[in-house]
């Protein structure tokens, strides 16, 4: 027997987590720079959003799971005679795997009859969260621990998140841009078009206005199955939003129809999640976008 567990980034909400018998190790928010809450569990997502829409000169930050949090996760399920698969947001945006691996280490000679398997998943947030839950689709076919982490280890650098966010302020801020080129798109009053693959995002052009940033991402989205030659029936999707549900079930309805005119026998379910606070901070509180993952093959 074995348990997934994955770290706050993957932002499911909690009946997904109930649903694939999930562990999350959540990460802490500081909104004020001295308390440290923990994400969901002491401050929730839609307030913490909140939080910056209402104080828009205040940057919130957060913090990675401690040693310690994982510690007390690990033996909870090593005390069940459960081994541990745990996938990580990207060691590029935190070190969250690294109190893991610190985690792992500490435990091994305790439970020395037990495996634990840390991933870095290479991805983060809506992205991450569907590994995860290819990972527990995985465990729910019957595949065995090895079989797991081999296959997660094998799509995940299929994932890429298409999105946009409000304003450079945060990306600023964050250190995710350069200045002199926040100052430019602030002066144009222009929204950037970002890609995350690697681990790592990149640049993939700049739009003016919300609308046509939108429109863009689902074009990009489109235009990457088309020039890749991928089939997007072969793909999970979900779309993340932050602070305007509504704007993501829109987003999430002009997606679909856009899959279906582009591909006609597009039927595949589109997710929505909302984007938390570790990625929250370095966008603000209005990213929107669209996650793409490669399905485990049987």
């Amino acid at each position: 027997m074995y348990q997934i567990v994955t770290d706050g980034s993957c932002d499911l909400e909690q009946s997904l987590v109930d649903q694939y018998h999930l562990e999350v190790v959540p990460f802490y928010i500081t909104i004020d720079g001295v308390h440290h809450q923990k994400e969901k569990e002491d401050i929730k997502v839609h307030e913490f959003y909140q939080y910056m829409v209402d104080h828009k000169d205040v940057f919130p930050k957060t913090s990675m799971p401690s040693i310690e949090d994982y510690i007390q996760t690990f033996t909870k399920i090593l005390d069940q005679q459960k081994d541990i698969i745990c996938i990580c947001i990207t060691t590029k945006f935190s070190g969250s795997y690294n109190s893991a691996m610190n985690a792992k280490m500490m435990l091994e000679e305790q439970y020395p009859n037990q495996r634990i398997t840390i991933i870095d998943a290479t991805v983060n947030t809506v992205l991450q969260g569907l590994l995860v839950i290819e990972a527990a689709q995985m465990q729910m076919a019957g595949l065995s621990y090895d079989e797991v982490v081999q296959k997660i280890e094998d799509i995940k650098s299929s994932g890429r998140i298409f999105f946009t966010v409000g304003n450079f302020e945060y990306l600023i801020h964050g250190g995710r841009i350069g200045k002199v080129a926040g100052v430019a798109a602030k002066t144009l009053g222009i929204r950037p078009l970002i890609v995350l693959h690697d681990g790592e995002i990149f640049a993939m052009g700049v739009t003016r206005g919300r609308e046509k940033s939108k429109k863009k991402v689902i074009e990009k989205t489109i235009q990457y199955f088309q020039e890749q030659h991928l089939s997007p029936h072969e793909y999970r999707f979900c779309v993340g939003y932050g602070y305007d549900q509504k704007e993501g079930e829109d987003f999430k309805d002009k997606l679909q129809e856009s899959l279906i005119q582009a591909f006609p026998d597009f039927h595949e379910p589109i997710m929505i999640q909302q984007i938390g606070a570790t990625i929250g901070v370095h966008t603000g509180p209005y990213p929107i976008g669209v996650g793409i993952l490669k399905k485990y093959d049987l």
